[in-house]
């Protein structure tokens, strides 16, 4: 293996980080029955690059080169992992872990949906954006999923004229073949109607219950269970590359959102293992003493 400059960069990951996500990744090929060469380059800096040019919301030709590895080169495993569904595999894992550790139950049986419009760049093609009027955005539509403490469930990336219940209809189906635990959707008032509602609980048994603005309420208000969701969304615009879409992909759009979770909940794991380390330590002075 190459020896490779050395860098730091607050988008970096820790030991820790690297020990809880290192195992999630796939078995490189070399590893494997069928066999293959070994990779040239090292998981972790690879790992460390892609997270670099999400957080920075730089260009891919734009990676610093003293990450020591072709730009090309991240791009190829960034959109592999994409493509594969290695993220979303990954991203159930970590939910999980930190599930456990904060002693609840390791999947989701309630979750929140909301939709997120965000201005394309001219990279993103006429046939993949759209024009929001109530928001007055041209651009794409991030349709998104999260547990009750904002995590990562589920995505999906639409053109911005996709009217929520359209796009919610293909994303609710693919999580009840992937999470059939899940039996409760609290939502908006773009996902209200009896229609909807009655799809949703005969077709995958899930119920759909609508949280509407207080009447009379002007401006911003904080809903119960809504603002969940909306944190979550202000947690991914946090990572610069998602603060506007420029993706040529849809597919390349959610990637960027998930990886910007993973580095969120990476994060969050090794404060809790810190945490409990900490604790640890101090039972047995307090033991010893």
């Amino acid at each position: 293996m190459p020896s490779l400059p050395r860098y730091r960069y607050p988008s970096d990951l820790s030991d820790l980080e690297w020990a809880q996500l290192e195992g999630l990744l796939p078995t490189p090929a070399c590893q494997t029955t069928k066999g293959g060469a070994p990779e040239k380059w090292p998981r972790r800096r690879v790992v460390d690059a892609i997270r670099y040019i999400v957080d920075n919301g730089a260009k891919w030709r734009a990676l610093p080169a003293d990450f020591g590895i072709p730009w090309r080169t991240i791009f190829g495993y960034f959109a592999r992992w994409a493509k594969a569904g290695v993220l979303t595999g990954v991203l159930d894992q970590l939910r999980r872990r930190i599930r456990l550790n904060s002693d609840r139950c390791p999947w989701p049986v309630r979750v929140i949906i909301d939709a997120q419009s965000v201005k394309g760049a001219e990279t993103v093609s006429s046939a993949t954006r759209g024009y929001d009027k109530r928001k007055d955005i041209n651009g794409r539509k991030r349709h998104l999923v999260v547990d009750q403490d904002g995590l990562f469930v589920d995505l999906l990336v639409t053109p911005a004229d996709v009217q929520e219940r359209a796009a919610a209809r293909i994303l609710l189906t693919r999580l009840h073949v992937a999470h059939p635990e899940i039996v409760l959707v609290w939502a908006d008032n773009a996902y209200s109607g009896a229609e909807f509602a009655a799809w949703a609980q005969t077709t995958l048994d899930i119920t759909i219950k609508v949280v509407p603005r207080p009447d009379g309420a002007k401006g911003f208000v904080l809903l119960p269970k809504r603002w969940v969701v909306e944190r979550s969304n202000s947690w991914t615009m946090r990572a610069r590359r998602n603060a506007r879409d420029y993706e040529r992909l849809m597919s390349h759009a959610e990637a960027h959102i998930q990886w910007a979770f993973i580095t969120l909940m990476t994060r969050r794991l090794a404060r809790q293992y810190r945490r409990q380390a900490a604790v640890l330590a101090q039972e047995q002075l307090t033991a010893a003493a």
